[in-house]
């Protein structure tokens, strides 16, 4: 199954969080506070990031979470754009690593 990819750079997580999960109906399956958060919906797999080299709001990258995704691919696009392709476990495990301690897994679903 894939999910449409789409992560976003913000300035306030805890803001951001509070207005989007209004927006999707759902709480985020994983919060880091002042840096990250994931929303993992049916169709939609998003990503806020605290980055200092982004304006808020800023398109970080597009992608696809593809539960077929043999491993973690990355292209740009005609545009610029940078996409990425990546399964749940990949994901989960990459959140693990930046972030210690999060218990992340792909069952944890907001």
């Amino acid at each position: 199954m894939k999910k449409f990819h789409l992560a976003i750079a913000t300035h306030d997580i805890a803001a951001t969080v509070r207005d989007y999960s209004d927006r999707l109906g759902a709480q985020p399956c994983v919060v880091v506070p002042n840096e990250y958060a994931l929303w993992r919906t049916e169709t939609l797999n998003l990503s806020i990031r605290q980055d200092p080299n982004c304006k808020s709001g800023e398109l970080r990258h597009l992608g696809w979470e593809d539960s077929a995704a043999q491993g973690f691919t990355t292209s740009v696009d005609v545009n610029g754009l940078t996409w990425e392709r990546f399964s749940p476990l990949l994901q989960a495990q990459e959140i693990e690593e930046i972030w210690p301690g999060t218990q992340y897994t792909t069952d944890a679903r907001g």
